[in-house]
């Protein structure tokens, strides 16, 4: 177990009076609790990147009714020993599920205000709604939307608080919010450019002093990622940096990354965590505070009702990996009206397909697939365009092989971005795409194409062919692109204020589920990349 000093004030002398061992201690904090001598006994729960997933998923998984049951018995028991429980989430509530996505999230914050939670960093996924609907979340939970690195342009105040200060039982806890500054690039242009995403080590060194007079522990919720040893390519810089930069912070429960971290990455004496996304884990951090000293003393993933596949008697079936935790039924009563209502409206098939259109994050962002294709092609006939390009980061999940309902459309792409196009000459065209063709995977800005034959060699454009045409720099092309991508976001070029550009207004869920009603049953194998875009 890592142990780490924290230096303090000089105690008062009432306290150095009651424990006179305090006085041969490293500075401590006056008035707090860091010296009376004996053990204060913490429990850090931590989620991240919901994306909408209150409910369970059709495996019976996850689900926020079997998330309170888990939480209610941690803190039952703990509190039984005389220990305190905080619950706190690394950000990104919204966008995912389509049953969250049209209530924009009201019952994801209904419950976590139901079970509990303490405090919430500020994800990059809160901006993909208008700016009122954002603040009306604030206003719908019990727990404080933190981010000390927002700032509004206009004013130069933060959007939301940078911190608070929470009493768990003996001990006075400080949890500072921090948001990527990938914000600016993944998240609704239109939202975001009124704001500053400042650097948020910057933002923690400032007020990092501030807290330690104020708190006997410091955490970070953060939106932030965690990247293995720093590496974060593309990537804002995450965690792992914060952790480096920046003296006094004790424990960092993260998200954005979505990485199951089972074992928590320690940086210059501060314990880094995530646990995974989607509601899938529980992260639980059980510590021990006496004297200002913080001992971590067991740390676990708690699957949320997780099952692995197995074939029993030759059959595929599931089961469990831990035990079965019942869902809560407060929670149920909550929940079931808005699944239900979703439910009508959603599960309605527009279509299907002869095979799996994949659309993981893990396959998506690393090489082109049949269901970017798909979408690409949908976007190119609605906007009657030569070629189109979509960014990976728009393609959330896969399509199962079989029926296609309305909700898979809007799990795949859950936005609402608008299908436009630019028409501009052949050499506009060959700049953007050595641009955009050059982006490296494991990042949303990894591009697919339909339309499009090319060869870029260490960020040149060597090769171009247009429907099997070379490129003419002279003649004028149309390129269908979402609305998000024109404006720049994901770190594409800026076109949305170029001559040429014309935003159709039609939305991009709704293109795809179109195409796959006039086209259905979808056949896989016309939609699989032939190596027509190869980078290198």
């Amino acid at each position: 177990m890592r142990v780490f000093y924290r230096f303090r004030y000089v105690c008062l002398l009432s306290c150095a009076l009651f424990l006179a061992a305090c006085a041969l201690e490293p500075p401590r904090h006056q008035g707090l609790a860091t010296c009376d001598g004996k053990p204060h006994k913490l429990t850090l729960l931590h989620t991240n990147d919901n994306h909408g997933h209150f409910w369970r998923n059709s495996k019976g998984e996850g689900g926020m009714a079997a998330r309170k049951t888990l939480i209610d018995q941690i803190r039952k028991e703990v509190e039984a020993e005389g220990g305190s429980v905080l619950v706190l989430s690394g950000g990104d509530i919204n966008t995912g599920v389509p049953t969250s996505d049209m209530l924009d999230a009201l019952p994801d914050i209904q419950g976590m205000n139901l079970i509990g939670y303490n405090a919430s960093a500020v994800g990059n996924h809160e901006f993909d709604n208008p700016l009122p609907v954002l603040m009306q979340q604030a206003k719908w939970a019990n727990f404080p939307f933190l981010a000390a690195n927002i700032y509004v342009k206009k004013t130069g105040k933060r959007l939301f608080q940078p911190y608070v200060i929470l009493k768990s039982g003996d001990l006075k806890i400080a949890v500072i919010g921090l948001t990527t500054l990938d914000t600016v690039t993944t998240s609704n242009p239109e939202v975001v450019k009124d704001f500053d995403f400042k650097d948020p080590v910057k933002e923690a060194k400032a007020l990092v002093p501030e807290l330690k007079r104020k708190a006997d522990i410091i955490i970070a919720a953060t939106h932030l990622g965690w990247y293995f040893r720093g590496q974060h390519g593309v990537n804002s810089p995450g965690d792992y940096r914060l952790a480096n930069e920046v003296d006094g912070i004790d424990i960092i429960a993260g998200g954005h990354s979505q990485d199951p971290l089972f074992r928590p990455d320690v940086k210059n004496s501060t314990y880094i965590m995530q646990a995974f996304e989607w509601g899938k884990y529980v992260g639980r951090a059980d510590f021990i505070y006496k004297d200002g000293i913080l001992k971590l003393t067991e740390y676990r993933l708690l699957p949320v009702n997780l099952k692995k596949k197995i074939y029993r008697d030759g059959k595929k079936t599931y089961v469990y990996i831990d035990k079965k935790i019942p869902e809560d039924k407060a929670m149920l009563e909550l929940l079931e009206p808005y699944q239900k209502k979703g439910e009508a409206s959603l599960s309605v098939q527009v279509g299907s397909t002869d095979g799996r259109l994949p659309g993981e994050r893990a396959e998506v962002r690393f090489h082109e697939t049949a269901l970017g294709r798909l979408i690409a092609t949908a976007q190119k006939e609605r906007a009657k365009a030569d070629f189109a390009v979509i960014n990976s980061g728009g393609i959330r999940t896969s399509i199962a092989e079989g029926p296609i309902t309305y909700r898979d459309v809007l799990k795949v792409q859950p936005f609402g971005n608008q299908v436009a196009y630019w028409e501009a000459t052949g050499k506009d065209i060959k700049n953007y795409l050595q641009v955009v063709g050059s982006m490296p995977p494991d990042s949303g800005a990894f591009a697919h194409f339909v339309g499009v034959e090319m060869v870029v060699e260490d960020g040149m454009l060597k090769r171009l062919h247009i429907n099997g045409k070379k490129v003419d720099n002279n003649k004028t092309y149309r390129m269908a692109v979402n609305s998000f991508s024109a404006a720049g976001g994901d770190a594409y070029p800026k076109i949305d204020d170029k001559p040429g550009f014309v935003n159709l207004g039609f939305i991009d869920a709704e293109v795809l589920k179109e195409y796959i009603q006039k086209n259905s049953p979808i056949r896989v194998a016309k939609f699989k990349p032939r190596g027509e875009v190869q980078r290198n």
